[in-house]
């Protein structure tokens, strides 16, 4: 079998260099596509330019179906950007991609390969070998006794290949030409692999990793187990709460409370430098977005993030949908959708989660940089290139940015009040100063981005973890990356009815209850892993934040126990001492709380909402009601994902900006080019 690379040598941004390119005169120019009648958008000149001689070979199969001043801006722009003048023009619907593939495969005499008729056993391939056919977009297959690969081009790929049949024209039998959209139909079809790695791949590649039950295990029995662990747990908890005044637990309620201050009073690093990088440095960015009952946001969605500031030619977006969420993919349907917006169904095998999900589609990322986003989201425009700058900055261990999530609601209740300030606490002050303390993240679930060459070798998500972000945020400690926050917003919507909040915020505790388990089942092997910094995260943050919503109502219960205990004896209050001290306990936990929330809400200049701290007490009660029925629902049913309802919030005024200008336009002429169609 003949292998030729399709694909650009290397997709890492490099970060250097000038975005404008220079006329003779060394004074810049800009670039700009013509349109399809050849008068340049660009001003007019006296002289027409002189003709370039053509690197773009890619382009010969449509030379006199399009124009030549298209063919020319496209293969400039190509040239800025560091790709196929194929890709400019298909990603700017100027011409499709089965229309570009037919001429390409005439021009080169070679076939467009039709998957219909093909079986199973022609495809040269194990199901488990399927992934890796969606990550290249390259299909080995048997035909007529031969091996022959079918080929979507991506990058410089029909430049490539073009190249390749040029020296040797005896090479174009072992080549077939194929969409992308036929290529990922077929292997959605055919592939029952990829559900399985989906589903299981990180148990596959450690099953220590993963919170998916043991290979081969009775169902019973593995619910016997998290029965026995929860009720040692309670057991623990009581007796905790009994032993010295309730020492123990009341320590490790402040330890935690204790963390988030510490990390709270780290100074914020200066600002990065402001650069712009240049288009040509910039890798191609797949962002992921895994959707379930989320008709009414999509839409949105997808508006924020094409409106991102970053090449359309570079931008990769994949929507995941459920097979039975038929309202979601009809919202899709209806939507104009570009060539950079793929639609995903995830397979209907359990566990139906955001992470399995979100793991169908990683074989499927064309991107070399990878950022999940959430139905309700709208980042920031300039959130892809700042986590490039924050890569750069933090150096090669660098594993994940993490932007900061906040909430944008304009209708309220006491508790979205409350979840802003908790929010704004969390992602403003707190995982910054984890961050500067080189301490691991417990990840946010949205617009967190990574290197796709990471996310792959660490397992991708953990399917049966429902809070998968958490786990990997630990997982990528222990394979030795970090993970730092950086200056970068995304608005989200927060839950207004307690129902909505509460199922929420009981994934929440029973993920990180999971989360926990997972990584310390093996506490020596996870210390060797994550080094001591990783061990007091998980235990003081992760565990200190599940034991004390566990511990609040003990300790309530001790406080109401002393007091009555008192008011019946008429001794003073100074006489009892477990009264004082299960008070002072408590308070300190609201007040560290609101201290939290209070300096996140000044960041970001919502300084005003900190009057509904005086709630904190009823808030930390709904915490702890979540987490005892996380604790129950870790027994029942573990992989339950709690779905919160979106688009129920009125939400403040948002606008995607002007749409991006083609490169055939200017900012005042935006004349149409002249598509061309399967028919012409």
């Amino acid at each position: 079998m003949v292998v030729v690379d399709l694909a650009q040598p290397s997709d890492a941004p490099a970060f250097a260099g000038g975005e404008a390119r220079r006329s003779a005169d060394g004074s810049e120019r800009p670039l700009v596509l013509h349109d399809s009648d050849g008068d340049p958008a660009a001003p007019a000149t006296d002289q027409p330019p002189e003709p370039e001689p053509s690197s773009a070979i890619e382009l010969d199969c449509l030379r006199g179906l399009l124009a030549p001043a298209v063919l020319q801006s496209a293969e400039r722009r190509a040239q800025q950007l560091g790709i196929g003048a194929d890709q400019v023009l298909i990603r700017w619907s100027v011409i499709d991609e089965a229309t570009y593939l037919d001429r390409l495969a005439h021009h080169l005499g070679i076939t467009c390969q039709d998957f219909a008729g093909l079986e199973r056993c022609d495809i040269a391939l194990s199901d488990e070998q399927m992934r890796f056919a969606a990550t290249a977009g390259v299909l080995p297959l048997w035909q007529d006794g031969e091996l022959v690969s079918a080929v979507a081009p991506r990058r410089v790929g029909a430049r490539t290949l073009c190249e390749t049949l040029q020296r040797d024209p005896s090479l174009g039998d072992r080549f077939r030409l194929a969409t992308e959209s036929a290529l990922q139909e077929l292997l959605e079809r055919s592939s029952p692999g990829l559900a399985r790695h989906a589903c299981a791949g990180l148990a596959h590649l450690d099953a220590s990793l993963s919170a998916a039950p043991a290979a081969g295990e009775p169902r019973w029995r593995s619910a016997a187990k998290r029965a026995a662990g929860a009720a040692l747990l309670i057991l623990a908890l009581l007796l905790m709460a009994d032993i010295a005044w309730g020492i123990v637990p009341a320590l490790l309620f402040l330890v935690f409370i204790g963390l988030r201050l510490l990390a709270t009073a780290q100074p914020l690093p200066a600002p990065p430098a402001s650069r712009r990088w240049p288009d040509a440095e910039l890798p191609i960015y797949t962002a992921i977005a895994a959707l379930y009952r989320e008709a009414s946001s999509v839409a949105a969605l997808v508006e924020a993030i094409e409106a991102l500031d970053y090449p359309r030619e570079k931008l990769d977006i994949i929507l995941v949908v459920e097979p039975d969420d038929l309202p979601t993919r009809a919202a899709i349907a209806r939507m104009r959708r570009g060539p950079q917006l793929r639609v995903l169904v995830a397979p209907a095998d359990a566990p139906q989660t955001k992470p399995k999900a979100l793991n169908y589609a990683l074989p499927f990322v064309r991107g070399s940089m990878v950022t999940v986003f959430d139905a309700e989201d709208r980042p920031a425009p300039d959130q892809l290139r700042a986590a490039l700058e924050a890569f750069v900055a933090g150096g090669p261990q660098i594993g994940c940015v993490q932007a900061s999530l906040q909430v944008d609601n304009t209708t309220h209740s006491w508790l979205s009040r409350l979840f802003l300030a908790e929010y704004a606490g969390q992602f403003e002050a707190v995982l910054p100063g984890l961050s500067r303390l080189g301490l691991p993240l417990p990840l946010g679930g949205s617009s967190n981005h990574f290197p796709t060459t990471v996310l792959r070798a660490v397992g991708g998500w953990d399917a049966h973890n429902v809070t998968e972000d958490a786990d990997l945020g630990f997982r990528l400690a222990r394979f030795g990356y970090r993970s730092i926050s950086f200056p970068s917003r995304t608005c989200e919507e927060a839950p207004i009815g307690f129902a909505a909040w509460w199922g929420q915020r009981t994934r929440w505790m029973k993920g990180w209850m999971q989360t926990w388990w997972v990584h310390m089942r093996r506490p020596v092997e996870f210390w060797r892993d994550a080094g001591w910094r990783g061990l007091l995260t998980l235990n003081l943050y992760v565990g200190g934040g599940v034991v004390s919503a566990l511990m609040h109502p003990l300790l309530l219960l001790h406080l109401v126990l002393a007091g009555w205990t008192l008011a019946r004896s008429g001794a003073s209050f100074g006489s009892e001492p477990s009264g004082w001290f299960y008070g002072l306990t408590i308070a300190a936990g609201y007040l560290g709380s609101a201290i939290v929330a209070a300096i996140g809400l000044r960041r970001i200049g919502r300084l005003r909402e900190a009057v509904w701290l005086l709630a904190m007490p009823l808030y930390w009660i709904g915490l702890s009601l979540a987490a005892w029925r996380a604790l129950a629902e870790l027994v029942v049913k573990p992989d339950h994902w709690q779905k919160t309802e979106h688009g129920i919030a009125a939400r403040a005024s948002w606008s995607a900006g002007p749409k991006p200008v083609r490169p055939t336009d200017t900012a005042s002429d935006r004349p149409q080019p002249r598509r061309a169609s399967a028919s012409g």
